[in-house]
């Protein structure tokens, strides 16, 4: 196969149009392409006047028409750059043969860190054994609908904990900053487990909420069929270490505590693990501040997203739902930026504690929903904390989520505010042209009441700011739901350069809970590192 780039497509593109763009661009007859596939595909809508879609492709000429030497060799070609199609493929290496008695690795969590791990610990063929607090995803599924419905909070089955972690319920978005060579690998581990095979293309690949669950499951059960074990409703309560190693761990289970022997333990604990990080803590094993961010979730009609980002190609072809990615540096230091943009979304209640609100985004693969919604987010320093203890973010989280819960009601009812009420310090008695889609009921608010002064200033400068950015952001019938308060972790379990505790050998904090990733996809890359360097122990 030949691969070729730089290929510009109509918003309404069909095979027929890819194949003679190909054609045209190799000067070629149409019928010498034969198959294609896409290996990049974007938009571009930098001119309003001329959104288009930018690609890249592999393909086949008909070999009786043409041959992939002539179009190398072409004169042609010197312009347009068709090259030999190379397989990136990423395989695991490790420098021998393993051990048949190796203990099995053990990992806390079932998010895209543990699973990820897990999965490429088996395919080894290292029998891992995974240990989740909360539920199977189908489970999980029925407990966070019945929150939303009745306000019954399940605090170890919900939208933080449970088979598949918190991005199950946000957007299954896999777009990273991340330029590891292992991403190739967890796209195409989700394509064959059931996800959408756009991902392995387009340049923001997601799944969706809907779709999500189903490739999640499907890792697990061949988890399971390579050997592996997966033991839900087990949280971790202890760790065994003797000497600077570990030695064995101490289990919660629905029939009572257990001990488990365990010489490498992988800790994928998510950010929300707040349990989990108090022991660590109280066992010194090394755990610091870090930077994390607040703010509150922004909905937008999303039919003024798609006119802002594609003016009057908006609904065309097959552009879809509209999203952005803004930030703004403001003059007294802080930043402003959104996370987590869910097109065609929902605001969600994503509590994991009693008492205590907290607020997420998610939509579903189709990204259909009338409204947009993202995290708006003010970025907060250690210097915020008020205190030098370890987990103090973790206290700040819970103070603010506490503040939000009660603004509310008492009830899980998110408090919610005009954007134009927001920005003169005024509770919102009527919503205009966008309702809040939040869903476990919302309470009209001043919502500046459950947030930090510094923060209220900084959301509102950003506002402003970011509305020059992207027409409409700053609209006045703009909804805010606070609070949210888990974009990332807020603390981080030290560890070396080859991943290990700086203090206890066997035990590898990963992931973003462990404060080593800021998302699906940099998570699930960094379990298969974990997975790489653990499985290098059991070389012979």
């Amino acid at each position: 196969m030949l691969k070729l780039s730089d290929i510009k497509l109509p918003v309404d593109y069909t095979e027929e149009t890819v194949k003679n763009e190909i054609a045209k661009k190799l000067n070629i007859p149409e019928t010498a392409v034969k198959s294609f596939e896409f290996v990049k595909l974007s938009v571009d809508a930098r001119k309003k006047n001329d959104v288009h879609y930018n690609a890249a492709v592999k393909f086949s000429p008909d070999n009786r028409i043409v041959s992939e030497k002539n179009i190398i060799n072409s004169k042609k070609n010197q312009k347009t750059k068709a090259e030999y199609a190379s397989d990136s493929r990423y395989t695991i290496k490790i420098s021998g043969s393993l051990k048949k008695d190796f203990p099995s690795p053990v990992i806390v969590g079932a998010g895209p860190a543990g699973l990820f791990c897990g999965l490429v610990l088996a395919q080894l063929g290292l029998k891992p054994v995974i240990l989740e607090r909360g539920k199977c995803v189908e489970e999980r599924q029925k407990d966070v609908v019945s929150f939303w419905k009745t306000g019954r909070l399940n605090i170890n089955s919900n939208v933080q904990f449970g088979e598949g972690g918190a991005g199950t319920f946000s957007d299954g978005k896999l777009n990273t900053g991340t330029k590891d060579v292992r991403i190739k690998k967890v796209l195409e581990e989700f394509v064959s487990h059931g996800a959408p095979k756009e991902i392995l293309y387009n340049s923001k690949p997601h799944i969706g909420t809907d779709k999500l669950p189903e490739a999640v499951k499907n890792i697990r059960k061949d988890i399971i069929g390579l050997g592996g074990k997966v033991l839900f409703e087990h949280t971790l309560t202890d760790i065994d270490i003797r000497d600077g190693v570990v030695k064995g761990i101490t289990v919660k289970t629905k029939s009572g505590y257990e001990r488990m022997e365990c010489e490498n333990l992988v800790l994928a604990l998510g950010h929300s693990a707040r349990d989990t990080f108090e022991m660590l803590v109280n066992k010194k094993i090394p755990v610091q501040q870090k930077a994390f961010s607040v703010g509150v979730r922004i909905e937008h009609l999303q039919s003024m997203i798609n006119k802002a980002q594609y003016g009057s190609f908006a609904g065309k072809g097959k552009l879809g739902a509209a999203d952005y990615k803004l930030a703004v540096h403001l003059e007294n230091g802080r930043g402003v930026y959104t996370f987590c943009m869910c097109p065609g979304g929902t605001v969600v209640a994503a509590a994991s504690e009693s008492g205590h609100l907290v607020t997420n985004g998610m939509s579903e693969f189709a990204r259909n929903g009338i409204n947009s919604n993202s995290a708006l987010l003010v970025g907060i320093t250690p210097d915020d904390f008020g205190s030098s203890e370890p987990l103090a973010g973790v206290e700040l989280q819970r103070k603010l989520e506490k503040k939000a819960f009660e603004l509310g009601g008492g009830n899980y009812n998110a408090p919610v505010q005009r954007a134009a009420d927001f920005m003169i310090n005024k509770r919102t008695v009527s919503f205009g042209s966008v309702v809040p889609s939040y869903t476990a009921g919302v309470t009209m608010a001043n919502i500046s009441e459950c947030l930090p002064e510094y923060v209220t200033v900084a959301l509102k400068e950003g506002i402003v700011r970011l509305g020059s950015r992207l027409s409409g952001f700053s609209d006045g019938d703009a909804i805010l739901t606070a609070v949210e308060t888990r974009s990332s972790s807020p603390v981080r379990i030290l560890r070396d350069s080859i991943l290990e505790s700086v203090a206890v050998k066997g035990l590898y904090p990963c992931g973003e809970g462990a404060g080593y990733a800021g998302g699906i996809m940099s998570a699930a890359v960094d379990g298969i590192k974990c997975a790489e360097l653990i499985a290098e122990k059991a070389v012979l």
